[in-house]
């Protein structure tokens, strides 16, 4: 059964930095493109970047353009998002998918999800 679990949630203050693993079980990461995205309470679901199955390409929201960074390690089955100076509208929980299109930054081009992972940003 596929499977993906994000980890490394928490609390940071702005400013900090944070990075989130997303693991896969039951089959291997790098015949897909590996999104993440995010939502905050009361508002709809945002990507954030996802990744191409090689590694080598990578396309971002613009609202994390330049903090952000997402990047994979197909020998561990494990792709990151590299989160620096993290404000208080990164606040959400992230969800790592996987997706059989190239380098989609829309959900419903998302066939596997994880369950996600917290993420507040405050002092």
């Amino acid at each position: 059964q596929l499977q993906l679990v994000e980890s490394g949630g928490d609390l940071v203050q702005p400013g900090g930095s944070l990075r989130l693993s997303c693991a896969a079980s039951g089959f291997t990461l790098d015949d897909y493109s590996i999104g993440w995205f995010r939502q905050a309470p009361g508002k709809e679901r945002e990507a954030v970047g996802c990744v191409r199955s090689s590694g080598e390409y990578t396309r971002y929201a613009d609202s994390v353009k330049g903090r952000f960074t997402v990047s994979r390690d197909n020998a561990k089955n494990t792709v990151s998002l590299q989160m620096n100076s993290l404000k208080s509208e990164d606040t959400g929980v992230y969800f790592c998918a996987a997706s059989e299109f190239v380098l989609p930054l829309t959900g419903r081009q998302y066939g596997w999800w994880g369950q996600g992972t917290q993420v507040t940003v405050s002092s």
